[in-house]
């Protein structure tokens, strides 16, 4: 009897949410020693701890972290414009093409 292929035991790629401080340290281009250097003025300014039984840091707060530290500096930005719909804007084109008609008419 002969036998098939062989199934790699590792069928897809999992990105992992929770890493070790050295990995955590590489998110913030740094060595572990200065990771570990700078990492209570970092826990000071709200970057998150390590999960309590793991020892893990999540990189999804790591990565909101560093995006809030900017987010903060910046000025919020005005409200966008409403958008509208497609009925709406063929509403007001509809009603600008009479009004061009209508002021043709009266300047003939």
């Amino acid at each position: 009897m002969t036998k098939g292929p062989k199934p790699a035991d590792i069928r897809f790629r999992v990105d992992p949410g929770d890493v070790p401080a050295e990995k955590a340290a590489r998110r913030l281009h740094l060595s572990l020693a200065e990771f570990n250097e700078v990492l209570p003025k970092l826990y000071a300014r709200g970057f998150p701890k390590p999960d309590p039984d793991t020892g893990m840091f999540d990189l999804d707060e790591i990565d909101r972290w560093r995006a809030k530290r900017h987010a903060l500096a910046e000025a919020p930005s005005p409200p966008a414009e409403p958008q509208l719909s497609m009925g709406e804007r063929f509403a007001i084109a509809h009603r600008q093409r009479a009004e061009g008609r209508q002021n043709r008419r009266r300047k003939d």
